[in-house]
């Protein structure tokens, strides 16, 4: 399934990162049901990256309603991580994620939650991913409405979303760094899977991708705020639409060959700081 793909690849990139700058880190996994995929990747991908735990301390947090079998389902592959790892199974649904982060000692240190439900995911859950420093959440969904809002109501302070345009599926992700943001959706596109553009119309990830509509948002998105950074439009790109920021520049460059906005400065790179104003 593409969530757990993506779950899978973000999740060895993040384990360096917070790892690098932090002696403590928690993965949390809250979900509704029995299915300890998510558990089961994590703890693989955390032991075959045991030479980034070296003076480090990690817990494991997986809460779920069914946790019977989790023990003999993740039992071999635990026994395998290094003390330094410590894994804890507490049966509940998510909105119980606020005590066990507290009982797993998570504050103050960074946290990337993974959280899964067939309808709305529980805001309470979405609120204490957002406690960690930093925090980030991955969140899969079945529900037809957006969870940014939601995301950013947790106090995420950015957020992206994506519907699977095969199953309906929405996968979402909140964080506080547009780097993190950016690899986020790139694991989403290599994943392969058909997605939703801004027009509503499936977008298969490829290098000749249609950016047609992303440049279409992007004039929008000028026309509704007036000026904007390079930036700030490859956040609005990343954020509020399929597409990656790679994307972004290629739609301002077809722009501003079209002579539909103009930039200032008017030569050099197309920098973050480049100021671009729709044509009149």
């Amino acid at each position: 399934m593409v969530g757990l793909w993506v779950w899978e690849q973000y999740l060895g990139g993040w384990l360096a990162r917070a790892l690098g700058r932090a002696r403590r880190a928690t993965i949390a996994i809250a979900y509704a049901g029995d299915d300890a995929r998510p558990a089961e990747i994590a703890l693989r991908v955390v032991g075959e990256r045991t030479d980034r735990l070296r003076g480090c301390r990690l817990t494991v947090l997986v809460l779920a309603d069914g946790t019977e079998d989790l023990p003999a389902r993740l039992g071999a592959v635990e026994a395998q991580l290094p003390p330094q790892v410590a894994v804890h199974l507490m049966p509940g649904a998510p909105g119980r994620l606020p005590v066990a982060l507290r009982a797993a000692g998570a504050a103050g240190a960074p946290v990337l939650s993974y959280l899964a439900a067939e309808g709305t995911v529980d805001p309470v859950a979405l609120t204490a991913a957002a406690t960690g420093r930093p925090a980030e959440a991955l969140v899969r969904s079945g529900t037809d409405a957006s969870l940014r809002p939601a995301l950013a109501d947790a106090g995420f302070p950015l957020a992206t979303e994506v519907e699977l345009a095969d199953t309906g599926e929405r996968i979402a992700f909140g964080t506080g760094s547009d780097r993190n943001l950016e690899a986020l959706k790139e694991s989403l596109w290599a994943a392969g899977a058909d997605l939703r553009d801004p027009d509503g119309v499936p977008l298969r990830p490829d290098s000749q991708v249609d950016i047609a509509p992303l440049a279409r948002a992007l004039l929008a998105e000028l026309a509704r705020h007036g000026p904007r950074t390079v930036t700030e439009l490859r956040r609005y790109a990343v954020t509020a639409t399929a597409y990656r920021a790679v994307d972004a520049l290629r739609a301002l460059t077809g722009l501003l060959d079209e002579g539909q906005v103009s930039r200032t400065p008017e030569q050099g790179r197309l920098a973050g700081d480049v100021l671009v104003t729709a044509a009149r």
